[in-house]
């Protein structure tokens, strides 16, 4: 059992993430702007507290064992909420571990991270935050593990990925919970080894994989 701060807990994948990290025994901190999102998740080992992401979140990092940083700025705001959720806030978490001495940093990013300059498409203000997040999480020291998932859908999981390249863009895609399910693998998962691990539909177990 590990202390886990989910930072984006009301999200789509955080909450699937959330609610599966305490069905495995983890005991969940929910920092969020908007708690009733959470209210029908009744479980002892969940505590939710109310958080702006834009102002100082650091003392929720005392104690935690693990740190997801799964948050967004969603897909119906500008490119100024994603300069502060999607690069700024997650710099912040990134920070405020180190601090706290958390031993592992899971950020769940996005492909095309890696290379903005390889996509042609109106998000790449949005992989450009993530790519310098990432990398400020790599270069912070921090133990860390960064999934880097395709196309999100809401159909539901099937626990089977792949981490290779899609050579068909349409098979770039990845449910939601199965991401979800990757965030828990990565948080029971033992070692220090830093990945950044790509996710996409596959044939493999993701507790494989991970």
């Amino acid at each position: 059992m590990a202390n886990v701060l989910v930072i984006g807990a009301s999200g789509q994948i955080g909450k699937q993430a959330t609610v599966k990290l305490l069905d495995a025994g983890h005991k969940v901190l929910a920092p969020v702007r908007s708690p009733d999102k959470l209210s029908d998740i009744q479980n002892d080992n969940l505590s939710v507290v109310e958080q702006d992401l834009e102002k100082d979140f650091s003392s929720h990092f005392e104690g935690i064992d693990v740190a997801v940083f799964t948050a967004g700025s969603g897909g119906n705001t500008g490119a100024d909420k994603t300069l502060m959720i999607d690069l700024w806030a997650a710099r912040n978490a990134v920070n405020y571990a180190k601090a706290a001495g958390t031993s592992k940093f899971i950020m769940v990013s996005s492909i095309g991270a890696g290379d903005p300059d390889s996509v042609d498409s109106a998000i790449k203000p949005y992989l450009v935050a993530k790519h310098m997040a990432d990398e400020h999480l790599i270069n912070s020291g921090l133990h860390h593990i960064i999934l880097r998932p395709g196309t999100l859908q809401n159909e539901p999981g099937t626990h089977l990925v792949r981490t290779d390249m899609p050579s068909n863009k349409d098979d770039a895609v990845i449910p939601r919970e199965d991401v979800a399910t990757a965030i828990v693998e990565s948080v029971a998962k033992e070692g220090s080894k830093n990945t950044i691990t790509y996710l996409f539909k596959g044939d493999t177990p993701i507790s494989q994989v991970l």
